[in-house]
């Protein structure tokens, strides 16, 4: 069985898209846009931000390029969502191949990193300027900016934005096309929400001449989620340098979530753990990412496998020697959890390093007692197949002590009814822990988890929005450990059927499937 193995094929044809692209230094004219810009987060020596580039006629638009200079200074970073270039201080951003497209009325955004305290300016959009009022008006207000959530409760989320210069009449606090407020101060808090609600908002400043444009969108959740057993239950799959990896403080305040499962550590060389097998587990892209998480409020468990590379599994020498590779990458970071991703033969269908594994997580479990063990393994979809069987069956026999085991019910040929599929596979698992260990069904369930694909799968395997949601709500019923998904990089729309790095394969709203998987 393969398991998510066209990873490295679909970040080959990324690739080879990218470098196509990347061929076209500017796109064709196109019609009017604006694009606005806003702070995501601050720190000492530097912001993340992100412009939202709006489609404000009635025609659409096929391409878009943004640009602007930064102030001496300040140099750009790590950016996503388009192609960015910098000649000095000028930066230009050009439209990715999936967000390229504006219909009448819609927005894209892309975010990047800035090493320096100033903000862009004479910033342009398709040649004409970035803000502008009222759809072309110029006697309407500008556009504002600076819009930020200030905080939140379990019924309410508080607004607050930048002042806008000239003649303004007032402010509108809009939530889609809805009005939910209308006020002349550049503040406001919205009530009556429901607990654990996901919401957007853009704020537009108005005179007797007309509204501008709205600005860019801050998301916020309300308090008062509940559900899983631990806020660690639901931690979606990121993959920091591949598929256009999104910045980690986005989707946090876009979705609620609190938790990534980081993938891939693998072998650097013999035992020795490295991010992808080649960087170092404290640099580049990988750590960054984890730092940025928990600046942000939030946590991350790292994976250690995967399909593809080189593993661990098979490079250390001993069940010791492995426990010793786990203790580095969890010394490393001062985990609360680690994910072990047993997909391929050289692993999973390997009987002395599956028993090398599991006596490593034993050894790691008896050294970190607080330390929370989970191994993450293909399925049919009936439950485990005769290796998946034999792992939790030597888990037992060996005393490993795992605290999870996780299923992946895709790629499997499940056919068109993933949910039932799913629960299959699941109640299957369910069965096979119950005879390994003499467990209770409620004591089964606390000891497993899921780990789905979102939209279209390898094999082309269906998960919409609504299929993931009856998932969770099944799994949350029963009190599962882990609820999560491959992964966060293809959470964005891209109708077509095509299964690539960056986005889903079926249409979907942006970051859709992490809402629904905050909500466990």
């Amino acid at each position: 069985m393969k398991l998510r193995s066209p990873r490295a094929a679909t970040f080959a044809v990324a690739l080879v898209a990218a470098l196509v692209a990347a061929a076209v230094v500017t796109p064709p004219a196109a019609s009017a846009a604006t694009a606005a810009f806003v702070r995501t987060s601050s720190w000492g020596s530097g912001y993340e931000a992100k412009f939202t580039v709006t489609n404000d006629t009635s025609a659409s638009i096929s391409s878009w390029n943004v640009q602007f200079d930064l102030p001496a200074g300040s140099s750009l970073g790590t950016f996503w969502d388009a192609r960015l270039t910098t000649s000095g201080q000028h930066v230009t951003a050009v439209n990715q191949s999936w967000n390229g497209t504006l219909a009448p009325g819609a927005s894209t955004s892309f975010g990047f990193v800035v090493s320096g305290t100033g903000d862009p300016t004479n910033c342009t959009v398709n040649g004409g300027a970035c803000t502008g009022g009222g759809g072309g008006n110029p006697s309407a207000p500008a556009t504002p900016g600076g819009l930020r959530v200030t905080g939140t409760t379990t019924s309410s989320v508080a607004l607050a934005w930048n002042a806008v210069g000239g003649t303004v009449t007032g402010y509108r606090v809009y939530e889609g096309s809805t009005v939910r407020a209308t006020l002349t101060g550049t503040s406001t808090t919205v009530t009556g929400l429901a607990a654990c609600s996901a919401h957007s908002y853009t704020v537009a400043a108005y005179n007797s001449s007309g509204e501008s444009a709205k600005s860019a969108p801050v998301s916020a959740t309300t308090t008062g989620c509940t559900g899983g057993n631990a806020p660690m239950a639901a931690a979606p799959y990121l993959y920091p340098g591949w598929g256009d990896p999104p910045a980690p403080s986005t989707v946090m305040g876009a979705t609620g979530i609190k938790w990534f499962t980081i993938a891939f550590v693998l072998s650097g060389g013999g035992c020795t753990p490295a991010w992808d097998g080649t960087g170092p587990l404290t640099g580049g892209a990988h750590a960054s990412t984890i730092a940025a998480i928990r600046v942000a409020g939030g946590d991350v468990i790292p994976s250690i496998g995967g399909w593809s590379g080189n593993k661990l599994g098979p490079n250390c020498s001993s069940a010791s020697a492995l426990a010793g590779a786990y203790q580095q990458v969890i010394n490393a970071f001062g985990l609360k959890a680690i994910d072990i991703d047993i997909e391929n033969s050289d692993e999973f269908e390997n009987e002395v390093v599956q028993d090398r594994i599991l006596g490593a997580l034993k050894i790691v479990k008896q050294n970190n007692p607080g330390l929370k063990t989970i191994i993450t393994f293909g399925t049919s979809t009936t439950g485990p197949n005769y290796w998946g069987t034999r792992l939790i069956n030597r888990a037992a026999a060996l005393g490993a002590n795992i605290d999870t085991f996780t299923i992946m019910p895709f790629d499997f040929g499940g056919g068109a009814n993933m949910y039932q599929n799913t629960v299959n596979a699941a109640e299957g698992l369910k069965n096979t822990l119950k005879t390994a260990f003499g467990w209770s069904d409620a004591t089964a369930y606390a000891h497993m988890g899921i780990s789905g694909m979102n939209g279209l799968s390898d094999q082309q395997e269906l998960t919409s929005p609504a299929t993931w949601t009856q998932i969770r709500d099944w799994a949350k019923a029963r009190n599962l450990s882990r609820f999560t998904f491959w992964s966060v990089n293809r959470d964005r729309p891209c109708p077509g059927g095509g299964v690539v790095s960056n986005c889903s394969g079926i249409a979907q709203n942006t970051w859709e499937f992490t809402s629904i998987t905050a909500k466990y």
